[in-house]
């Protein structure tokens, strides 16, 4: 059999393969270059952008907890004028399409930030961050109301001409709703899920063991979260949909691409295993010529329910 089409088409965006890196565990690509070959990968999504440098929360700001990890960084990065000069030189020498996660307090900034990004052909495609839980203007305000979802998609559809995908919050009390709104502001492509608000306390001092008390919950602990809204998803609007959350091993890419995902991003396992990424671009490819599935298009949604 010849070698499977691990080829992915996210909305008019082609990938050599359907693994991504999530954005903020894999910083601006170059932190990883002696690790892994970045070319291998199917698309690399970087730290989350915003127009001036922001310093993001105070420390401490990560927490281990039972199969996952809290963060609180607070969206900390460069800031865009630094992300041009200093970031995409590199990025923009890489064989992988290169997604900017974009996030702003009000919908002029994310439209300023598309706008700009616009100009830059070697950025393929923005990552409209609507559910970050870590900041208190904006994030989760947008992602939670399919009002304002669809608002500030259509702001930065209007700006911007080549990929929009939109990063969901689980945050929410119905998934599908949110989908078809963004879906209607004019969005390419779907991710999902973001991190999961969540919470530890130091027993001892009875202090919370983030400095911001609340963060992120990412990790193997929201999988099946994070499958069960792709699931939803996938059946509620006609957009390919890229799975985010807890994905560690080949294994679970396939569950979220049998379940309705086009493509995956992998986070968390990315500090746990740097190398993770190919490992399961090679656990894909073998599980379809062992299956003798011609192309990895043929598993998605093709669960059986």
């Amino acid at each position: 059999m010849t070698s499977p089409d691990l080829t992915t088409d996210i909305g008019g965006l082609i990938l050599k393969n359907p693994v991504m890196t999530a954005s903020g565990t894999f910083g601006y690509a170059r932190e990883f270059e002696l690790l892994l070959p970045l070319d291998c990968l199917g698309g690399i999504i970087v730290k989350g952008l915003s127009i001036r440098p922001t310093h993001g929360n105070p420390p401490p700001r990560i927490v281990e907890t039972p199969c996952g990890m809290l963060n609180a960084i607070g969206l900390e990065n460069v800031g865009l004028e630094a992300f041009i000069r200093e970031k995409l030189p590199f990025l923009a020498g890489l064989d992988a399409p290169v997604i900017a996660n974009i996030y702003g307090p009000d919908i002029p900034a994310y439209a300023e930030l598309a706008e700009r990004l616009n100009e830059i052909d070697t950025v393929a495609g923005i990552e409209v961050n609507i559910s970050c839980p870590n900041v208190k203007k904006g994030g989760v305000a947008f992602g939670a109301d399919p009002v304002t979802a669809r608002q500030v998609t259509e702001a930065v559809r209007a700006r911007f001409e080549r990929h929009l995908m939109v990063k969901l919050s689980p945050n929410v009390t119905d998934i599908a709703q949110i989908a078809q709104s963004v879906a209607a502001g004019g969005a390419d492509a779907l991710s999902l899920i973001n991190t999961i608000t969540g919470m530890a306390i130091d027993i001892r001092s009875r202090r919370p063991r983030l400095a911001n008390i609340t963060g992120g919950l990412s990790g193997p602990a929201i999988k099946p979260v994070a499958l069960r809204m792709v699931w939803q998803a996938a059946r509620a609007v006609n957009l390919p949909i890229i799975g985010v959350g807890g994905i560690m091993t080949a294994e679970d890419a396939l569950e979220f691409i049998i379940a309705g995902a086009s493509a995956i991003q992998v986070g968390t396992a990315n500090f746990i295993n740097p190398r993770c990424t190919m490992q399961i671009i090679g656990g894909i490819e073998n599980y379809l010529r062992e299956n003798k599935i011609g192309s990895v298009k043929e598993l998605v949604g093709s669960i059986k329910a």
